[in-house]
């Protein structure tokens, strides 16, 4: 609990067996309450661990998609009660003593969604980050930054914490099965007027690390780009799109 909130990580996991376990053991066990892995049918010893470990697990009985697994993490994270939610990718990219802070700035009530940056502090390339990854994350982030007229610092995180309100109202199924959810959701949170926050997260990456094939980070990029032109579009009613239609399909709870 924080300040009376109920906080519960959820973890979207894929073939995460080497890393997983690390990653659990550095969660601050002080204010969290519950861990959820998602499970989208690994081939590796996730499953196992994750028992082994005695946290609430769902696993998909097909591979779903990274977006498709996230939107499972949230709604059985608010069936369970979940005021504040908070992502961690459980390939320990990210550091996961960073919940408190991050869960901390969504209690406060100041922010709905709070992200954590790998840009801020300019750690990304110190802490292994592909250059050429590194180049795009800032040259879209740039584009959107403009579309949305916003300042973040990076739209391309997977390290991030959402109230349960934010969770429950935003359009989520609308959203991509694929990597790109990750870029929608944040697109939708602006969209609809929910406050973001940011925080230094110092990355690291490894051999374990979740990554994308170039080709996959274009395809991602593309859709990156086509997702801001929504935005712009229909925030200036020159279209409309499902993923930004306040009565688009939400998570059921």
């Amino acid at each position: 609990m924080l300040e009376g909130k109920r906080v519960i990580v959820v973890m979207p996991a894929y073939n995460a067996g080497q890393t997983l376990e690390q990653t659990y053991r550095d969660i601050p066990k002080g204010i969290v309450d519950d861990v959820l892995v998602v499970d989208d049918h690994s081939h590796d010893q996730t499953v196992e661990i994750v028992r082994s470990l005695g946290l609430k697990l769902f696993v998909h009985d097909k591979n779903k998609g990274y977006g498709a697994n996230q939107k499972t993490c949230y709604q059985e994270a608010l069936k369970m009660g979940a005021d504040i939610v908070v992502m961690l990718h459980p390939d320990y990219q990210y550091p996961p003593k960073l919940i408190v802070a991050m869960a901390a700035l969504v209690s406060s009530g100041m922010f709905d969604v709070v992200l954590g940056s790998r840009i801020l502090g300019g750690t990304a390339l110190r802490g292994g980050m592909p250059l050429y990854k590194y180049i795009s994350n800032r040259l879209l982030t740039f584009f959107q930054n403009i579309i949305s007229k916003e300042k973040l610092s990076e739209y391309h995180t997977g390290y991030r914490a959402f109230s349960r309100e934010a969770l429950s109202s935003l359009p989520l199924l609308e959203n991509s099965d694929d990597f790109i959810f990750d870029n929608q959701i944040i697109a939708q949170a602006l969209y609809f007027g929910y406050n973001i926050g940011e925080i230094t997260a110092p990355s690291h990456y490894t051999q374990y690390s979740s990554s994308v094939s170039f080709r996959r980070s274009v395809v991602y990029g593309l859709g990156v780009v086509w997702t801001s032109i929504k935005f712009f579009l229909q925030k200036n009613n020159l279209a409309k799109f499902d993923i930004f239609n306040k009565n688009g399909r939400k998570i059921g709870i």
